[in-house]
């Protein structure tokens, strides 16, 4: 059974930090790569971030671009991340997935597996 558990959501002050947990069994890091997306209410899906699976390649959107840090731990089968300077409209809901390939994929239709969610909030 293939299975994705975000967790590390919480409420956060502007300018803090949180790190989020992908848990990944069911499949290997080696052949997936995992993405960060979120969707905050009444707001289209947004891809975060993506680690491949063939060389840990880092992309990220502009957005989050030098604040958050995608990171993987293969003997733990965990993907994380981290996130700086948070700003509210970094608030949503947090979704790790994977997808097939050695290398990221942008778009979120063609991951094969969704995590439940986790909610960030960055609210004063």
């Amino acid at each position: 059974q293939v299975q994705l558990v975000e967790s590390g959501g919480g409420l956060v002050q502007p300018g803090g930090s949180l790190r989020l947990s992908c848990a990944v069994s069911g499949f290997t890091l080696d052949y997936y790569s995992i993405g960060w997306f979120r969707q905050a209410p009444g707001k289209e899906r947004e891809g975060v971030s993506c680690i491949s699976s063939s060389d840990g390649s880092t992309y990220y959107a502009d957005s989050v671009k030098g604040r958050f840090t995608i990171s993987r731990d293969n003997a733990k089968n965990t993907v994380y991340l981290q996130m700086d300077s948070l700003k509210p409209e970094d608030t949503a809901v947090y979704y790790c997935a994977g997808v097939r390939r050695r290398l990221c994929v942008s778009v979120g239709i063609q991951y094969d597996y969704w995590g439940q969610g986790t909610q960030v909030a960055v609210s004063s």
